[in-house]
């Protein structure tokens, strides 16, 4: 019954799963989800409940989670924007939910504990974290929980970005984090997810996912015709064009997210053993 269901995009083990998969997958045990939040500026979201087992994604702030499991200080469930699914420090999570009002427009910005760009900050925070606002105070806005963060690197959560390959050149020489999605350390797919969130257009959170439902396919994998914003797949992996000439992506390769001409990594990922395996257009 589960074998075509993929264990990352639905919260289902041996001895325990999502109640709404009951009779779809077997399990020892069925429950309802517990809505969380997450309450860090960002949640590491692992594979195994073990602080050293590896970063399959990362949740932001202010996204919620559906938790099926809450033990020994991990909870494991799933991202309710990506239907991800995966254990996260349980100390990250509030439930205390509340609807997010504004978004970092920005790479990165901080919060602050008085309106004061001299003071010293409380923390920060990166693209696509969500906050609820409750008032302006000259150029910034009063959180909810009385912080402030500067006005100008906010929008209401309602406006999208209107290319989502500007959105990605500004994480340009973001460092190459496996799982992750800030610019403090992101991976291929993760650019991709974050950049289309900004603009509105929904994407799962792995390249196979993406290659397979983002977008439209071109007929072939040939690289004439190409145009900006075309999406480019290889096993594994997966860039952004700024140009039809120019790759935009996170590389293992400069454990950076960089610029490069497409023929040369074509090139280079194809003398590694894989060649193209895919194009598609939003």
């Amino acid at each position: 019954m589960s074998g075509d269901l993929d264990p990352l995009l639905h919260a289902f083990r041996a001895d325990i799963a999502a109640a709404h998969l009951e009779g779809k997958v077997p399990s020892a045990r069925f429950v309802q989800a517990r809505r969380m939040q997450v309450s860090s500026p960002s949640a590491p979201v692992h594979a195994a409940p073990r602080s050293d087992a590896q970063m399959i994604s990362e949740a932001l702030l202010g996204e919620l989670v559906d938790v099926y499991e809450d033990a020994e200080g991990w909870a494991w469930g799933q991202l309710r924007d990506d239907g991800y699914v995966g254990y996260l420090p349980a100390g990250a999570l509030s439930p205390d939910c509340t609807e997010a009002t504004h978004k970092v427009i920005v790479p990165r910005t901080f919060i602050y504990w008085v309106p004061d760009i001299k003071s010293v900050p409380a923390g920060s925070i990166a693209l696509e974290a969500r906050l609820t606002i409750e008032a302006q105070d000259g150029a910034f806005l009063r959180t909810r929980d009385g912080r402030f963060v500067y006005k100008p690197h906010f929008a209401e959560v309602s406006q999208m970005a209107p290319d989502f390959v500007a959105v990605a050149e500004t994480l340009a020489g973001a460092p190459y984090l496996w799982g992750g999605k800030t610019v403090g350390g992101l991976d291929c797919s993760g650019l991709v997810q974050l950049s289309c969130k900004a603009a509105g257009i929904p994407a799962l959170r792995d390249s196979y996912m993406q290659r397979d439902t983002l977008g439209t396919a071109l007929g072939s994998t040939d690289l004439a015709g190409l145009q900006r914003g075309d999406i480019v797949f290889w096993q594994g992996h997966v860039g952004i064009l700024a140009d039809p000439a120019t790759l935009l992506h996170a590389t293992a390769h400069t454990m950076l997210t960089v610029t490069e001409p497409l023929e040369q990594a074509v090139r280079r990922i194809a003398d590694g053993g894989s060649p193209i395996s895919r194009i598609n257009r939003l």
